[in-house]
């Protein structure tokens, strides 16, 4: 835990970042590179694009490699861009990892394969292919509950071996199978669920891929330095302080709906508007979201509703 937390190869505080949309829902260049800069000068040292939180699933392939290229051109050398490039179509993969080194991504996100629900050897295929494509390093996302399935520890251990891949977003929330990772290859583990950064840090993580981070990212910033550190007292207080914040982001909505709602509120983004299938909530799902926010102290978000 003695590295230098900036020298990493994707940082240590990374943001998943939502992707905005004018309100007739094109993706809006000029919002996303404001936002990516606010992240960073806040705190973030790497960004997620593309990735779950910024709408993927329905982003044109070109939509993706042009917000690469914006947030690359905006924070690049500041902050580690790390573009969502994983399909559940292992040539679309190699297609999109090209396209991310094309477009000056620092490196590449690759969710295991969805849907199709591959074995574990098919798995390691896909990540074969997809590390030789290009020279991107790898960040392995491990999320079996968007996915349909999960990578084992022992594929998680012989991923560790490829010298392209060099992380882990762990969303599998398995303590045990992650201290093996940590304990028997070099992979920068994140913890992939904003809640267990503190208990993953712990461990031996390096730091977290977040969402809730969008909203507070200077007390993330503090709660990832101090478990850095060994300061547990710290961040363990941080930790309880961010839970409310963290429920109102994660528990109630999708966390790219609530997140962009509450930019929105803060006037971060221009619009909370997200594309179908995701909706905006209704006034039920917004009335649970400002009570854990009202919880955290940002009674703020009510005079948005």
């Amino acid at each position: 835990m003695e590295t230098d937390n900036r020298t990493l190869p994707f940082g240590t505080l990374v943001t998943a970042m939502v992707t905005p949309f004018t309100e007739d829902g094109n993706v809006d260049f000029d919002a996303t590179a404001y936002l990516a800069n606010k992240l960073v000068e806040d705190g973030c040292d790497g960004l997620v694009v593309s990735g779950t939180t910024g709408e993927t699933s329905t982003l044109e392939d070109s939509e993706k490699e042009d917000l690469f290229r914006v947030v690359a051109e905006t924070v690049g050398g500041r902050a580690k861009v790390i573009a969502g490039t994983g399909t559940n179509h292992t040539s679309h993969s190699v297609e999109m990892a090209r396209r991310a080194e094309r477009a000056g991504a620092d490196g590449q996100l690759v969710v295991t394969p969805y849907y199709n629900k591959p074995t574990q050897a098919g798995v390691l295929a896909h990540f074969d292919a997809v590390t030789a494509a290009t020279d991107l390093p790898v960040m392995i996302y491990d999320i079996p509950g968007r996915a349909g399935i999960a990578l084992s520890t022992s594929t998680l251990i012989r991923l560790g071996d490829n010298p392209k891949i060099l992380a882990l977003k762990d969303a599998k929330a398995d303590f045990a199978g992650i201290t093996r990772v940590l304990a028997n290859t070099t992979l920068d583990v994140y913890a992939g669920d904003d809640g267990l950064t503190l208990p993953w840090m712990a461990a031996g993580a390096v730091g977290v891929v977040s969402v809730s981070a969008h909203i507070a990212t200077a007390r993330f910033r503090a709660l990832v330095d101090a478990a850095a550190a060994g300061d547990f007292a710290t961040a363990r207080r941080i930790h309880f302080e961010l839970d409310p914040l963290i429920r109102a982001v994660m528990t109630h909505i999708p966390g790219a709906v609530s997140a962009k709602q509450i930019l929105a509120l803060q006037k971060v983004i221009p619009s909370a508007v997200v594309r179908l299938p995701l909706v905006a909530p209704d006034a039920v799902e917004m009335e649970a979201v400002y009570t854990d926010l009202a919880e955290a102290g940002m009674d703020f978000s009510r005079a948005g509703a």
